[in-house]
C-alpha cells in the first residue's frame, strides 16, 4: 500500500510516551525486551490494547476537528474516532498497525510516524461503499471463525482404534514411569486414587474447579517423576493469561459430560488449535484433550483435520489418566508435533540443512514472513533466509501441506528457471520434507497409519467436497506474502484493510476426498526460491506500483510463452516488487506456481477449474470456460479496480459474475463507479483504469477469442499511465 497523502499534521511532541510506556510495561509482564521485534511475539489482544492506548494518545493533539479527514469524512477527529472503534471490533486485523508501532517503539522521526498513522488510517477506517459486495476482507474470516473452523474440520474422526498407543506407544518410560506414579497415587493414609475414583474430584465439575484440581494434581503427579517439564496445557477460561507462542498441549474443559460433541467442546479445542498452529511456526501437528465432566478424549490436530480416541471415565481408568498427563509431560518436541528439520543452534539461530548439486547447505531462517492461520489446509510458511555465509542473496523458504496428486511448485519453479523466463520468481531449491528418514506426510507420518475408516462417527459417504475446496482455509495463503514481515499470532488479514479470502475452488477434481478416505492426505514440501520483495499493493508511488504491474506482465507473458505456463493465480500477494537498495531480486516478479497450469494440459488437474482469488477471477471463469491466459489478464485489472477502492463486503458468490459484468458493461457507469469509490489516493489512476477496462473488456463484455496481442496492450496502458503528470505525483 503506498502512503497516504500528506496533509497538515499537528505536532505530536511528547503526546507518544504514555503508549511507550504501556508497551515497555505489557513486555515486562511477559518477559519481553523493550525492542520492536517483541510487537510481533505480542497476540491480537495485547497488541488491539497497545493500540486502543495509541489511539488515546492521538485524541489529545490539538485541532483534530479542524482539520480535514483522509477518507472523506467531517474531520481529522472522525476518523481517529472511526479508528477506535474498528481496533475494538472483533473482526480488526492488528497486522496492519505493527509497521506504525514500530515506527513509535524506535523513536523514528515526526513525519516518518504521522506518514504511518495516515496510512492506518486509510486502510483501516474506509469510507463506507455503494458498490455490491464483490471483494472479500479476509481479516473478517476472524469473525466467522466458528463457521470457517466448522468448514475447515469437517474431517474430525472419534474414537479412532489405537490412537494412545500410536502417540504415547514410544515415548521413553513411560509404562514404567505411569505404573510407578499410579502406585504412588494408591498408596497412604489418604490415597490421591480410591476405587471411587480421585480425591477431591469436584463432584459439579464446574470448569473452575476442576482447573483447579488439575492444577494440583499435576502438582502431585510431578513430585518423584524424572519429567522436568511444565505441563503448559492450553486450558484457558481467560486466553490473556496464556500466551499462544507458550502452549505445548491443549485442553478443554466442560462440566456437563453431553457437551462432548462437534458443536460444542470439539471446535472450541479446534479454535485453539488454529491458534497454536498459526503462532508456531515449526508446528506440524499439535495434540490435546477434552475433559467433559470426567470424560476424556486425547486429540490430535493435523493439515488435513483432527482425529481423537474414545471416551474413558477418568475416575475409573485412573491408569491411563495418568500415563496420558504424564506422557503430555516427559515428550520431546518431536513428539509434541514440532518440525525436527527445523533445526535450533545453541547460538539461537535456526536452521534448515538441505543438499543441493550434491552439496550440503545450511540456511539460517532470518525472519518469518507470513504463516497461513488454519488447521487445515496448505498451511503455506514463508520464512526469509540466507545461505550461512552468504548473506548477500536474499532467500525464501516455503513450506506447504499439498495434496500428492498435486504437480509440485518446485518442479515448475525450476523448469521455468531453466528455460529463461524472467519477472519470475528464481528457483533455488525444492524438496520433499523428510522426518527420520521418511516422507513427511499426515497419514502414515503424523497419523502413525490409524485407519479413521474404523473411528465410530465414519460414515461410507463423506459430505461432498472436492480436495481442494478445503484449501480455503488458507484464507491467506502465505505464498501471495511472501515480501511481507509479520508475525503476528492471530492474524488472518494480509493485505492491511481489505484483502479478499483465498483460493477458492468451484471446479470439479479428480480428487473427490469426500468419498475415498485413504487418499485424504497432505505431504510436507518445501520450495526456495531466490527472489524477495514486497506485495505491489504496498508500491511507494503509483508510478512505481504501475511499472512493477508492467513487469509482473512482462514475468506472466515470458512464463507463458517460454515455459508453456499459465500462472493460474493473480492476486495481491503473488504480484511482487523490490524497491530495497542492494537486494538483487527482480524488480517485479510474479510468485505461486501453487495452481499454475499448462497450456497444453489434456485433462483437469487437482490445482485448475475455477481455483484461484475469488475477488480477482476472471468472469469467463466464474462461469466455468477453461482457463486461458486471457483471464489471467483480466485478474490482473480486476487486482488494480481492487487496489483502488479497497471494499470490504461478503462475497456473494453466486452473484459475483454478473456483478462483475455490471461493473464493467459501461463506460459512464464504470468511471461514476470509480468516481464514488476509489479512495482519494488513487483518483488520478481512474481514467488509466478506465482505459484497462477497455483493453480487457473491448466491447464493454468478456473476450470470445483469444489475442496473445493484449499483453503489449496492457503494458502501454501501464507505461502511459506512469508518464502522466497527476499520475506521478502520487
Amino acid at each position: 500500500m503506498a502512503d497516504a497523502p500528506a496533509i497538515s499534521v499537528p505536532t505530536i511532541g511528547d503526546k507518544l510516551d504514555g503508549f511507550r510506556e504501556s508497551f515497555r510495561s505489557t513486555c515486562d509482564n511477559l518477559g519481553l525486551p523493550h525492542s520492536a521485534d517483541a510487537l510481533r511475539q505480542l497476540d491480537s489482544e495485547d497488541l488491539q490494547s497497545l493500540a486502543l492506548d495509541l489511539v488515546s494518545a492521538l485524541r489529545t493533539l490539538s485541532d483534530l476537528r479542524r482539520r480535514p479527514s483522509v477518507n472523506s469524512r467531517k474531520s481529522l477527529l472522525s476518523d481517529v474516532l472511526r479508528l477506535n472503534s474498528a481496533i475494538s471490533s472483533d473482526d480488526f486485523d492488528t497486522d496492519q498497525l505493527v509497521s506504525l508501532l514500530s515506527a513509535i517503539v524506535n523513536e523514528e522521526s515526526h513525519d516518518i510516524i504521522w506518514r504511518k498513522i495516515q496510512t492506518v488510517l486509510v486502510e483501516s477506517t474506509p469510507p463506507p461503499k455503494s458498490l455490491p459486495p464483490i471483494f472479500v476482507n479476509s481479516s473478517e474470516q476472524r469473525r466467522h471463525v466458528d463457521a470457517m473452523l466448522k468448514e475447515e474440520l469437517k474431517s474430525i474422526y472419534v474414537g479412532v482404534q489405537g490412537f494412545y498407543e500410536a502417540y504415547f506407544g514410544d515415548i521413553d518410560g513411560l509404562e514404567e514411569a505411569g505404573a510407578a506414579v499410579f502406585r504412588r497415587c494408591q498408596e497412604g493414609q489418604s490415597p490421591l486414587f480410591t476405587k471411587n475414583g480421585w480425591r477431591d474430584w469436584p463432584e459439579n465439575a464446574k470448569e473452575g474447579d476442576v482447573l483447579d484440581w488439575l492444577s494440583t494434581w499435576i502438582r502431585h503427579i510431578r513430585m518423584g517423576s524424572t519429567a522436568d517439564r511444565k505441563l503448559d496445557i492450553g486450558i484457558m477460561p481467560n486466553t490473556k493469561e496464556h500466551h499462544w507462542s507458550h502452549i505445548l498441549v491443549l485442553g478443554e474443559l466442560k462440566s456437563n459430560p453431553k457437551a462432548d460433541s462437534a458443536s460444542q467442546t470439539w471446535r472450541d479445542l479446534g479454535r485453539y488449535a488454529r491458534e497454536v498452529l498459526t503462532t508456531q511456526d515449526t508446528r506440524r501437528f499439535i495434540l490435546g484433550f477434552t475433559l467433559c465432566g470426567s470424560s476424556m478424549r486425547l486429540w490430535e490436530f493435523d493439515r488435513v483435520g483432527a482425529i481423537a480416541s474414545s471416551p474413558f471415565d477418568i475416575n475409573k481408568k485412573g491408569y491411563r489418566f495418568v500415563s496420558a498427563m504424564l506422557g503430555f509431560l516427559r515428550m520431546n518436541d518431536e513428539q509434541l508435533g514440532y518440525d525436527p528439520s527445523v533445526i535450533s543452534a545453541s547460538d539461537g539461530k535456526r536452521l534448515i540443512e538441505i543438499t543441493r548439486d550434491g552439496h550440503s547447505e545450511r540456511l539460517v531462517l532470518d525472519s518469518l514472513i507470513k504463516r497461513a492461520p488454519c488447521v487445515a489446509g496448505r498451511a503455506t510458511t514463508c520464512w526469509k533466509a540466507h545461505r550461512e555465509g552468504d548473506e548477500s542473496t536474499p532467500l525464501v523458504i516455503k513450506d506447504s501441506w499439498q495434496y500428492p496428486e498435486r504437480a509440485e511448485e518446485g518442479k515448475l519453479l525450476h523448469e521455468a528457471t531453466e528455460k529463461g523466463v524472467v519477472n519470475v520468481a528464481r528457483y533455488y531449491h525444492h524438496e520433499t520434507v523428510q522426518v527420520n528418514g521418511k516422507i513427511d506426510d499426515v497419514r502414515n507420518g503424523i497419523r502413525r497409519g490409524l485407519d479413521v475408516t474404523k473411528s465410530t462417527n465414519h460414515r461410507a459417504t463423506r459430505p461432498e467436497t472436492t480436495l481442494a475446496e478445503s484449501d480455503t482455509a488458507d484464507i491467506e495463503r502465505v505464498g501471495r506474502s511472501m515480501g511481507s514481515s509479520t508475525g503476528s499470532k492471530r492474524s488472518s488479514s494480509r493485505a492491511g484493510a481489505t484483502l479478499p479470502h483465498s483460493k477458492r475452488t468451484c471446479s470439479s477434481s479428480p480428487f473427490k476426498a469426500a468419498r475415498d478416505i485413504a487418499r485424504e492426505n497432505r505431504v510436507h514440501r518445501r520450495v526456495i526460491i531466490r527472489d524477495f520483495g514486497k506485495p505491489i499493493y504496498k508500491a511507494s508511488s503509483h508510478t512505481t506500483m504501475l511499472a512493477a504491474l508492467e513487469g509482473c506482465v512482462d514475468g506472466y507473458q515470458s512464463l507463458h510463452m517460454m515455459a508453456g505456463l499459465f500462472q493460474g493465480d493473480i492476486s495481491t500477494g503473488n504480484l511482487m516488487m523490490n524497491e530495497e537498495d542492494g537486494n538483487p531480486s527482480w524488480l517485479a516478479f510474479l510468485i505461486d506456481l501453487d495452481l499454475a497450469i499448462k497450456e497444453d494440459r489434456t485433462a483437469p488437474s487437482g490445482a485448475q477449474g475455477k481455483t484461484g482469488t475469488r475477488a480477482f477471477m476472471a468472469i469467463g471463469v466464474l462461469l466455468g470456460d477453461i482457463h486461458s491466459f486471457m483471464h489471467d489478464m483480466e485478474s490482473l485489472f480486476w487486482f488494480l479496480f481492487w487496489i483502488c477502492i479497497h471494499y470490504d463486503g461478503p462475497d456473494q458468490k453466486g452473484r459475483l459474475a454478473q456483478i462483475k459484468k455490471g461493473i464493467v458493461a459501461d463506460e459512464a457507469d464504470f468511471i461514476e463507479i470509480a468516481g464514488k469509490n476509489f479512495t482519494s489516493y488513487h483518483r488520478p489512476l481512474i481514467p488509466w483504469v478506465n482505459r484497462l477496462r477497455k483493453v480487457v473488456f473491448p466491447s464493454g463484455g468478456r473476450w470470445r477469442t483469444e489475442d496473445r496481442a493484449l499483453y503489449t496492450r496492457i503494458k502501454e496502458v501501464l507505461q502511459k499511465a506512469q508518464k502522466e503528470p497527476n499520475v506521478s505525483k502520487g
